[in-house]
């Protein structure tokens, strides 16, 4: 589908041809930046402790800021975000509250109401909306209360605090608008919902990321009072610019500096902190701020009162100095016409949905753009500390991370969740780009094309996994993910981008043999790799190390390489048209699928695979022989599925050295092509099919996967089969039982932190590749594979129709019911019945297997939010 240019796409040409830096400013700024890892200097590598939500107020961050709903250059310099006083709240609110790791008891979790509403690719317009509640925020309560759960009970929430009963809370809207590349107007809407008149303190807050502290003689940035209704910011690098205020409201300065007086007891030359505002304002401590009205941290003071129901509207224009003057009462205009482009862009892939579908569309894309984050982190300077610092513990230069030095991250970096994950994980990364894709192909490619430039990837050539263990293996989804967004980019512009994939393909050469070198030990094309970012999936941790001699043989590690290798092919294929040189490559990656392929089937005899369940499984074998498999049925047994691809008749033809080469293992190689039926037999239009599971193994699989007592779920595919709810799996092994059995909801492990389950909940990305994978093998076989769905129904489907079956499923999770009730959100009456929640959607990290409630982290719009890609493909 190519797209007709409209402004935003305007927009996002100029960007990618370097005509006009539209991308410079945007909702850069996470929600938090305590209790990470880059901010964590202990000898222990307790992050959660060594800097926690107390200190944040009053403790300059190293690495990076945060705060509410806010905005940043691309390289952090200067920030804005809003902060809010309810005369009641024992703190200033400027940043999101949560609780840590170790303070849930399902790990950490934000405890606020926030949505991200509208984005454009270039952030040309913004809105957000959080929810502020007009009693004392209960941050005691969701603390203790959560102290008191166990593991089997659900999370105590802000909204189960009774906070919003009665409609007594602030909705306090965050829009911006770009009127030029360095020119953005903000307005803040404020509405009392509650019954009665109530007061708010509202300051939208300028401030610098603290550059200067951690290096000798270095000369910080400055803010001051221009005028009084303009704060001027000047910085060396970023130049002038200019806050314009409405009205003249009282302006405070400080710097954003620790209040080591406060924290240590050690006073500074500085007398001006970080906490400055919340001592002023709260306190009452006259001299928090600077008499002079100047610093490296400002905020203008609107004290507001409310009538029941009133709304008020504070705005602000940012923009570099000596912008073109654009008097006050235009900027309504700007808004207006931002918001009619917004409108302009999504349309294209909305057209065709209902209303309903069209919102979680926007909010979905919205959340997308809403979750990048400017990522700094560089582990040489993190391990060896700051000139001006205190040099860290030794015991750090052998700990987290140190094999990482070459580790250089100062980027804009799309994040899983920018409050309970403000790190990126390599994996989901991966998904969020093939999300992305359709609405801003350019930034999906230079995610992908990033995490594979020398000072991210390994010179070993492993992918950065997260900052928790960066060389953790995660899923190799990466070539995955490019040739996807290689196929939706083209798609879009009408042409191919060659150098792209030509770039992302030399490096993936880099990583697989990584794979290859580093996690099949005996060279048996069996694959290890531990937990593969399915956290709590095995009946054991994946990651521990095994008792001597034994070794854990995958399914999914396994499988993950075969579909490496049939996404190298494609992509050698594709690039051979131009080049004949890779076709030698796609025949590497031909041969060894085929290798891989038949040890997942026959090594040691039948390979991962159960004749008797039907099903693929983890394999647990010691050195002397004794060998078993590990009968979890789980996603680790599916994704043998997601190795499935079709090879056209004509790039076969086209490419006669690959063909004959192809031909040759044909003929010569039986043992490893028997299986392969499909390789001989050819499909609709005469198309190849390679595939680990072959048509008979594919429908007993099937159904399983199709059976609604089994994987079948009302909304997706479960991450384990509901089978094992009466049937848990027992293992006895080395003096130790192990059991797993099917947990629909929250984790009730704390394997992995415990804020993620794999053990019975609904997962976007492994549903997704399920789906894709359907409609390849579809591609293939047409109507002459036909299977029940769902199992025992009687209805027999085509396995495209079972795809899109799929995709209605996992989208229902959103979508008003018959009743009006978003599975999503279980039994929350305030979210399923307020006017002023149940239009607003949250896209959770996971689903509960039975219900469709959303769990996990609330703000997943990387990977959840492919329920756009998926939305838009049943309107088409």
């Amino acid at each position: 589908m190519q797209i007709r240019l409209d402004p935003e796409r305007l927009r996002l040409q100029e960007a990618e041809k370097r005509l006009k830096h539209w991308r410079r400013w945007g909702p850069y700024l996470a929600e938090r930046s305590w209790g990470v890892v880059r901010e964590d200097y202990s000898e222990n590598g307790e992050a959660w402790c060594y800097f926690g939500h107390d200190h944040a107020r009053m403790r300059a961050y190293r690495w990076t800021e945060d705060g509410i709903l806010g905005i940043c250059d691309n390289h952090q310099r200067l920030c804005f975000a809003l902060a809010f006083w309810n005369g009641k709240d024992a703190i200033l609110k400027e940043r999101l509250f949560g609780l840590s790791g170790p303070q849930g008891n399902h790990g950490e979790d934000v405890k606020e109401v926030y949505y991200y509403l509208d984005a454009t690719p270039t952030a040309s317009y913004l809105k957000g909306l959080y929810k502020y509640p007009q009693a004392a925020f209960p941050y005691r309560e969701l603390v203790e209360e959560n102290a008191r759960r166990s593991r089997l009970d659900p999370e105590f929430e802000l909204e189960d605090t009774g906070i919003f009963n009665g409609g007594r809370y602030f909705d306090i809207f965050a829009e911006y608008a770009k009127n030029d590349v360095d020119d953005m107007l903000i307005k803040v809407c404020v509405v009392n919902r509650g019954p009665e008149a109530a007061d708010l303190m509202v300051l939208p807050t300028l401030w610098f990321r603290n550059t200067w502290v951690w290096y000798r003689d270095c000369k910080s940035p400055k803010l001051s009072l221009k005028s009084a209704s303009t704060i001027l910011a000047g910085h060396e690098e970023l130049g002038k610019f200019t806050l314009s205020l409405q009205d003249a409201p009282d302006v405070l300065f400080t710097d954003n500096e620790t209040n080591s007086v406060r924290l240590w007891g050690k006073p500074t030359e500085n007398n001006f902190y970080k906490d400055g505002f919340h001592n002023y304002l709260i306190d009452g401590q006259a001299g928090a701020i600077n008499p002079e009205q100047w610093g490296t941290k400002a905020a203008a003071v609107y004290r507001l009162n409310f009538k029941s129901g009133e709304t008020k509207t504070i705005s602000l224009r940012l923009c570099r100095e000596g912008s073109p003057v654009l008097p006050r009462e235009t900027w309504s205009t700007v808004f207006e016409k931002r918001r009619g482009e917004a409108d302009l862009f999504y349309r294209p892939f909305v057209e065709s949905l209902p209303t309903e579908a069209q919102s979680v569309h926007r909010q979905a894309t919205a959340g997308l753009f809403w979750s990048k984050q400017f990522y700094h982190f560089v582990v040489e300077t993190w391990l060896n500390g700051d000139e001006a610092e205190p040099v860290p513990p030794p015991q750090r230069k052998l700990g987290r991370n140190h094999q990482w030095r070459h580790l250089f991250n100062e980027d804009i970096i799309s994040m899983p969740d920018k409050w309970e994950y403000p790190w990126y994980a390599a994996w989901d990364l991966a998904f969020h780009c093939v999300a992305i894709a359709p609405a801003d192909p350019d930034f999906a490619k230079s995610q992908l094309a990033l995490f594979l430039r020398e000072w991210y990837m390994h010179p070993n050539g492993q992918i950065s996994a997260y900052e928790w263990a960066f060389g953790d293996a995660n899923p190799p989804v990466h070539a995955w993910a490019c040739w996807r967004v290689f196929k939706i980019d083209e798609k879009l512009k009408g042409e191919a981008d060659y150098p792209f994939l030509e770039r992302v393909f030399h490096k993936l050469l880099v990583n697989f043999t990584w794979w290859v070198n580093r996690k099949d030990s005996e060279g048996a094309n069996i694959f290890e790799g531990g937990f593969l970012g399915l956290d709590n999936i095995g009946i054991f941790n994946r990651s521990d190390a095994l008792p001597s001699g034994w070794l854990l043989e995958q399914s999914d590690g396994s499988s993950w390489m075969a579909m490496f290798c049939l996404n190298m092919l494609k992509m050698a294929l594709r690039l051979s048209s131009y080049n004949v040189v890779y076709e030698d490559i796609a025949s590497k990656f031909f041969e060894h699928f085929l290798y891989i392929s038949d040890a997942i089937n026959h090594h040691q005899g039948s390979g991962l695979w159960d004749e008797e369940d039907g099903f693929y499984y983890d394999g647990l074998r010691g050195a002397d022989g004794d060998r078993r498999l590990l009968r979890v049925r789980s996603l680790v047994g599916l994704v043998p599925l997601f190795a499935a691809d079709t090879l056209e008749a004509d790039t076969v033809v086209q490419r006669s050295g690959f063909n004959r080469r192809m031909q040759w293992f044909l003929d010569n190689r039986p043992d490893l092509t028997e299986g392969l039926a499909s390789m001989t037999e050819r499909g609709v239009e005469q198309r190849r099919l390679l595939s680990v599971v072959n048509p008979i193994r594919l429908i007993k699989i099937l159904r399983r996967v199709f059976d609604e007592r089994e994987f079948l779920s009302p909304y997706g595919v479960r991450s384990m089969s509901r089978f094992h709810k009466e049937n848990p799996y027992t293992l006895s092994f080395n003096g130790s039982t192990f059991k797993v059995g099917y947990e629909p909801g929250d984790s009730q492990s704390s394997m992995f932190g415990g804020n993620s389950n794999w053990r019975g909940p609904v997962w976007f990305p492994m549903n997704l590749l399920l789906i894709e994978a359907l409609q390849r093998l579809e591609y293939y076989f047409g109507d002459a594979f036909l299977i029940e769905f769902p199992t025992g129904s009687g209805r027999q489907m085509r396995l495209g129709e079972t795809a899109r079956e799929l995709s209605q499923r996992l989208t229902s999770l959103f979508l008003p019911d018959a009743q009006g009730r978003r599975p999503v959100y279980g039994n929350s009456e305030l979210f399923q019945h307020d006017p002023h929640f149940r239009k607003y959607v949250l896209f959770y990290e996971f689903f509960h297997g039975d219900t469709g409630k959303g769990l996990g982290a609330s703000h997943q719009t990387g990977w959840t939010g492919l329920v756009a890609k998926l939305l838009q493909q049943s309107g088409t």
